[in-house]
This record gives structure tokens, sequence and C-alpha cells, in this order.
């Protein structure tokens, strides 16, 4: 371990101690940037901007989606910084220009930036817009002025090319998950929650049909990460081998005023066409934050736009079940909990001690393993999520690994191996029922977080 993931343990622990340290929160995130990163930088942002408001988390949050090719939601990003005029949002909005081949807008960012701060000077950048120009592109001389960034509340003029562009279904690839709810260890209720609203529809239609009920519907699944919201979205499109549409915040959103508008509705449309079919957003507080928090009207017309597809007003949805996935339902605009639209909300808590043994022998299933008490390892490994545990088994095959690598021989995992493993390991969850906790206690109108009260009663950490 180098120095740098020393630091970066050492601010984790730190952290374990003080969760609600939102300064030393934004400090590990920086530090994950700077090695590489950005996923699990974007985690401890969010958890930062979740406690507190602050313009250089929501810049450092920008970088990170950049490291992660997602440009469109940096950019949203960038423009509402763009009134605080902080030389590294120009860097950035250069590199967001010069991924669009956007040079001249590149270039003038550029420059906005070094002027403002000459520290700020990357060879790297102006080696990339140098030989974009030599390539001939069409670039204005560097000494142009530069404009404002660009501010959604202004219509933009689409490109020539704009017509030429891929049509907003032909975005969203459809899949047929393989797996189906055997394979989703633990998440009883859940699972009886989600065949009740769609796939029972399915396998009984007459009997629904009698009660005047139809298939389909939006169901949203929230609680901490890591616990499986997404395997159990693909695993209920493979119970009843419905076609699966994965929808991440840069599916959607666009840089051109109205695009993420038509990205929203052309993907309805595709899996309408497609039905029985399950669509996912995962993250959908980034699609469906709160209006009242929003400084541009582009935000509220894509929330608006969102709300309309989901009622069905214009097309059914009969024969569609619209699962949607949240760290943080808190920052969910309430229009999306009325009936009709996500009108069931569970909560997806840690894996029980039944639920960790079974992901355990999934996860294990097929591996060389001794014979292993699950029993003794799920009751060693509480709190930890399904992830936690896939951190577990990774842990303790890289050693074996390792092992088999010195000696020229594999050796089956042992029960040793796998209680080392947990020692080298803590539950992340801990730090999201932290800040949970707060809301479910002062901010529970209707009762909507009463499902973490009752698991924090009968859970305590």
């Amino acid at each position: 371990m180098g120095f740098g993931d020393d630091l970066i343990e050492g601010l984790r622990q730190a952290l374990a101690a003080t969760p609600r340290n939102t300064s030393l929160r934004q400090h590990l995130a920086e530090m994950l940037l700077q090695h590489g990163e950005p996923e699990a930088a974007i985690v401890e942002l969010k958890t930062v901007l979740q406690q507190e408001e602050r313009p250089e988390s929501y810049l450092l949050l920008a970088e990170a989606y950049q490291g992660t090719q997602k440009f469109s939601a940096a950019l949203a990003l960038l423009e509402s910084l763009s009134a605080n005029d902080y030389p590294r949002v120009y860097l950035l909005m250069a590199y967001h220009h010069l991924h669009h081949d956007a040079i001249a807008l590149a270039r003038d960012c550029y420059r906005k930036a070094l002027n403002k701060n000459s520290q700020l000077k990357n060879e790297d950048l102006e080696k990339r817009l140098f030989i974009s120009v030599s390539m001939g592109v069409s670039d204005p001389p560097l000494e142009s002025s530069l404009e404002p960034p660009l501010d959604r509340e202004q219509p933009l003029a689409l490109p020539a090319q704009a017509h030429e562009l891929t049509p907003p279904g032909e975005l969203f690839q459809q899949e047929k998950p393989r797996i189906d709810f055997s394979q989703v260890g633990g998440m009883e209720q859940v699972k009886a929650e989600i065949n009740i609203k769609f796939i029972a529809p399915f396998k009984h239609p007459e009997l629904y049909a009698s009660y005047g009920k139809k298939s389909g519907g939006g169901v949203l699944l929230y609680g901490p990460p890591g616990c499986g919201k997404t395997h159990l979205a693909r695993a209920s499109a493979g119970e009843v081998a419905a076609g699966f549409i994965s929808v991440d915040i840069h599916d959607i959103l666009d840089m051109w005023l109205g695009q993420s508008e038509k990205n929203l509705h052309g993907m309805f449309t595709e899996a309408r066409k497609k039905r029985p079919c399950v669509v996912f957003f995962d993250e959908v507080d980034a699609l469906g934050s709160k209006r009242s928090d929003m400084r541009h009207s582009a935000g509220r017309q894509l929330i608006n736009q969102f709300l309309v597809e989901l009622d069905g007003q214009k097309d059914s949805n009969e024969g569609l079940l619209i699962l949607a996935a949240t760290n943080a339902p808190w920052q969910l605009d309430s229009a999306f909990r009325r009936p009709g639209r996500f009108d069931r909300i569970i909560f997806v808590p840690p894996p029980d001690a039944a639920g960790r043994e079974a992901i355990l022998r999934l996860l294990l299933q097929q591996k060389p393993v001794e014979t292993l008490d699950y029993n003794a390892l799920a009751r060693k490994t509480a709190h930890y999520s399904g992830a936690d545990l896939g951190a577990v088994v990774d842990l303790a095959i890289e050693k074996k690994l390792g092992e088999a690598v010195k000696s020229g021989k594999a050796e089956a995992i042992s029960q040793k191996d796998l209680l080392q493993a947990i020692k080298a390991t803590h539950p992340s969850t801990k730090e999201w029922f932290s800040t949970a906790r707060n809301y479910a206690l002062y901010a529970n109108q209707g009762g909507l977080y009463d499902d973490i009260l009752r698991y924090l009663d009968n859970t305590p950490f």
C-alpha cells in the first residue's frame, strides 16, 4: 500500500469516527480524484452535499463526472457555478467543449481560466487543442474574446449537424437479463412487493383483469448503496422474460435546450414498443431533484417531462415496470411520490443474517472452497451490504491468488481466509444511516421514512 493509499485509508477511518465532518469528507474526495478513483469521489461528494451546500463540492463533483465520462452531468453543474466565476470552472468547461469537438469554445474557456489563475496552465490540454487545430478543425484566433458560459435560461441554436444526430430512442439498448429472483440473496419482502406490482399481473392476467388492475407501474427503491437495487431490477425483468433498459443520467442530459426532454421521451417511446419491459433509473435523484432548489428552468422542464411520461397521459404505460433507485430519497421532488407515479416506495435495507448467508453462497458458487460455516460468516458481517460482502470474497480470492503464484498450486478458500478478509473490511452502510437517521427523525412528513426508524430500532449500530 503506497503513501496515497495510506492517506485515503486514514481519512476513511477518521470519517468513521466523525461521519458529519464535511471538510474531512471533501478532502477524502479530492484525494480519491487525485488517485484516479472518480466513482468513489462521487459517492463522497454527494454525501457532503446532502449535509451542506458547498460550491467547492459541486466543482469537485463536476470534475469527478468528467472523470467518468458523464460530460452532460458535469456541464449542468458547471453552468450552475458560472455566476461564481471560479477559474477552474472555465478549465473544466474547456475539457467539456474539447470532448464535443467545440475547439473554439474550448480554447476561449482555457484562456479565461489562465487569465484568472495562471497556475492552471495545462500542457496536456494545450497539446490536445493544438493537435485538434492542426488536423484541420476550423478555429478562431486564441485572442478572441470569451463569451460568458452557456446559460440554460437562454435558447440555444442547434448546430447544423444536429439533424444528423442519432434519434433519441436508438440511444437506449434493451437487454434480456439471464437472472431471476433465485439469484437475488435475501430481500424477500422487497421481492414480494415487486411480484404483486409487476410479475403476478403477467402470470395471472385474467385474475388481475377481474379486479380492474393493469400490469406495470412505478416502484422507487431507496436505501444505502451496494444493497442490490440494480441487481434486483434486472432480476425483476428476468422473472417474466421482459426486456430491460437501464437509464443513467448521461443518457438523458444534453447541453442543447429541449434535447434532454426529447431524449427522455424517446426512451419511454422505445420501452413502450418493447413491452413487457422494465425501465430502470439509477440515481434517479440526479434527474428528479427538488424543483424548488433549481436555479435554471431547463431542469424544471425536464422534471415536468418526466412526470408527464410517468402519468402516461398520452401513451399508456401498461406493461411497463418503471423502477428507480436512489441513495438520497430526500433529494427527490415530492411530485414523484404521487399515486400513479412511484406509488410504491420500498426501503432496501442491508441484508439480514439469512440474506448475507444466501449472498455469500451465491458469491462463492463455482469457486474452489473448503467446507464453510456460512452461518458463522453471516453473523460476523452484521450491517454489511451485498457490495461489502463482494469485497470480502474478492479480498480472500486475491490472497489465495497471491499464494498460488508463489507456490504454483491453487488451494481452496478456507473459513480462515474469509474471516481474515472480514477483519480487513468495514460495513459501508453505517455512514448512510448516520445521514438517513436525521431525515427520518426531523423531516419525516407523512411517515415516508418510518421504515428507516423501524430498522434502526431493531438493528442497533
